[in-house]
């Protein structure tokens, strides 16, 4: 009877087991538009499961929450969104995204397009005089970004687009300010203001991406905003 008892037992642990093995495996793929199971990220590990299920791995773990449960943004300045389902699984991942990026809670990751602009131009590689998806430089993507995002243009160059600007200080800057930088002798880099301390720009070292201002080179080279004219 012993025997009998500790043979269920086994069998009982080791289904369990296998069950969390299998669930583990799961939580490991990632998948790509086209279906083949690689490893792409977003930024800190972010990916889709099988399951849509958005994963983070984070230090001393992992979290997840499913697309379908996240809150949606559907309206851009009062105006409806197409609300299909990818429509709705691309703007929850986004917004997810670049809520965790800046460190800000996804109700207020609103603009939604302009998070779909720097989705699109994320990690294009730097390219000076470069205007182009094959290669930008940091003053012609502050000048697409304001142009297709909020419909204004500035001058060309960072210089340029300092002179064209109301400038403003560190604690006032606004998402959408831009924001110049001393990085090799006047003013000589520019990118734009999102939220929480943190700007999109066209990096020399690593393309378009984020970075903080509290980061301790940029901290250093930061001259002040600058406000655009947008009316």
């Amino acid at each position: 009877m012993n025997k009998l008892k500790a043979c269920f037992v086994f069998l009982a642990f080791a289904g369990s087991c296998q069950l969390a093995a299998a669930q583990s495996s799961v939580n490991k793929i990632k998948i790509t538009a086209g279906g083949e199971n690689t490893s792409p990220n977003f930024i800190n590990e972010i990916s889709f499961t099988p399951e849509g299920i958005l994963q983070n791995t984070v230090s001393g773990g992992s979290k997840s929450i499913k697309v379908n449960e996240v809150p949606v943004v559907t309206k851009v300045n009062n105006v409806a969104m197409d609300e299909s389902p990818s429509t709705v699984e691309k703007l929850s991942a986004i917004q997810y995204k670049y809520a965790m990026m800046l460190d800000v809670d996804m109700e207020s990751v609103e603009n939604l397009s302009l998070f779909d602009f720097i989705e699109k131009w994320f990690g294009t590689h730097y390219r000076m005089g470069g205007t182009s998806e094959n290669g930008i430089d940091c003053s012609a993507f502050t000048s697409t970004l304001l142009s297709e995002v909020y419909g204004c243009s500035v001058p060309r160059t960072a210089y340029e687009q300092y002179g064209a600007t109301e400038h403003v200080k560190k604690d006032d800057l606004k998402e959408g300010d831009l924001v110049f930088f001393n990085t090799r002798g006047g003013v000589s880099h520019v990118g734009l203001y999102l939220a929480n301390d943190y700007f999109v720009h066209s990096s020399s070292s690593q393309g378009v991406t984020i970075s903080s201002l509290e980061d301790g080179y940029y901290s250093r080279k930061f001259i002040c905003g600058g406000r655009v004219d947008r009316e």
